[in-house]
């Protein structure tokens, strides 16, 4: 393994899990599940639960400062996206966010207008749109290739003319792990005049990506999947929002923050997010130089993809070499985040249960993944997958501890 860009031991001090007596010796493999949460998280958490945990944006010094602390949320997110506050959206979560959004969608979208979706993504982000063809919307599926599980430019070209209003697509599958190409996706999409809907819950996990080089109308992620709360962080266009029908009270229409958001989240986890900024700019400082970046965001970015890559490569060496196993997408470490979803005889829960018994908290099953198993050709319910998910704080020690693990068990 090369030169990591970060002191894993500096990184795994920042989050109290690793020094859980209760979970020494386990190695977390199930980070796209839900990631450890950092300290700086934790920490405003904490004091929104202390000091302001009251109804917010009063008159008194406590709700004040509640309110500002919910406001520098929407900031700090604002600026890991390096957007303006007014993209940004908080929900409960982000399964609760797509359905909110896909109602206002349902009120903008005209009978005989198009939308594109494809068999790649979570459920979150097909089926609420798919549930548009119930208003007339035309329901077209931009669909993987059945041995790759691969989504190809040129098969959403074939879907794509001057009736498509919507085009929704994940930064990169939850179980095929590749990361599509969303710029040059954002490009076709926006020549035919429609908006494009980024799924990045398994994405943002590995970097927030910058919107204005990303190029989507709209891209969501789960905070608790990003080392924080458990909330749902939205980005949506300003112009886009609002043309989208209210979706809250009627007399907060003038409000967008609450438009997109009928039913208020945690104020305090709305509070904690902004801890999520600053866990990435401690990133960022422990990176140092070892990385480029125009901001402490990009360069936390950077690191943290370089990070991975160089983790992913003995692992993924070791899986190339076994002919018992099927790794599903691609076995290039820069071509994918690192989560890795195994094809075997047996169940991916099997197989999960034994790892366990190494130290290994890894899980199996279809992950919300249902149309792309099916479309691999992978039962979805009764076998599934083994899913090994890891981020930046993952040590290599505990790379070495997996494929041991794997070694004896497969």
């Amino acid at each position: 393994m090369t030169s990591l860009p970060l002191d894993p031991a500096r990184i795994r001090a920042l989050f109290p899990a690793f020094s859980e007596p209760s979970l020494a010796g386990q190695a977390f493999f199930e980070n796209a599940g839900g990631s450890y949460t950092s300290q700086a998280v934790l920490d405003r958490l904490d004091h929104y639960y202390r000091a302001t945990k009251v109804q917010p944006y009063g008159v008194y010094p406590a709700t004040i400062e509640a309110g500002k602390a919910m406001d520098l949320a929407f900031e700090r997110m604002a600026q890991a996206f390096n957007v303006s506050a007014e993209w940004i959206h908080i929900g409960p979560s982000s399964s609760a966010n797509t359905y909110v959004l896909a109602n206002a969608f349902a009120g903008w979208l005209k009978p005989g207008d198009a939308i594109v979706v494809t068999n790649q993504d979570h459920e979150a982000n097909t089926g609420n749109w798919r549930r548009l063809a119930r208003h007339g919307i035309e329901v077209r599926e931009w669909a993987v290739d059945g041995q790759t599980g691969r989504l190809s430019l040129d098969k959403l070209d074939a879907v794509l003319d001057d009736k498509v209003k919507l085009v929704a697509a994940p930064h990169c599958s939850n179980i095929v792990g590749e990361i599509n190409p969303i710029a040059e996706i954002a490009k076709r999409v926006h020549a035919v005049g429609a908006v494009l809907a980024v799924d990045g819950v398994s994405y943002a996990p590995h970097g927030i990506p910058d919107l204005q080089e990303l190029g989507a109308d709209i891209y969501f992620f789960s905070a608790y999947k990003v080392y924080g709360p458990h909330q749902g962080v939205m980005a949506v266009r300003p112009e886009l929002a609002a043309q989208l029908p209210n979706q809250g009270h009627y007399f907060n229409d003038s409000k967008p923050r609450y438009r997109l958001t009928p039913a208020g989240p945690d104020h305090a986890q709305i509070a904690a997010c902004a801890g999520i900024a600053d866990y990435l700019e401690q990133v960022a400082e422990i990176a140092g130089s070892s990385v480029e970046g125009k901001d402490a965001f990009r360069r936390a970015h950077a690191a943290m993809r370089t990070q991975e890559i160089e983790l992913a490569r003995p692992l993924l060496d070791y899986l190339r070499n076994r002919n018992d196993v099927q790794i599903i997408g691609s076995d290039d470490p820069e071509l994918r985040a690192p989560t890795i979803a195994l094809r075997h005889r047996e169940p991916g829960i099997e197989l999960a249960k034994r790892l366990a018994k190494h130290g290994v908290m890894a899980s199996g099953g279809n992950f919300y993944a249902v149309r792309l198993l099916e479309a691999l050709g992978i039962d979805p319910h009764n076998h599934g997958v083994l899913r090994l998910s890891f981020v930046h704080y993952t040590s290599p020690e505990e790379i070495q501890q997996l494929i041991a693990a794997l070694d004896a068990e497969l």
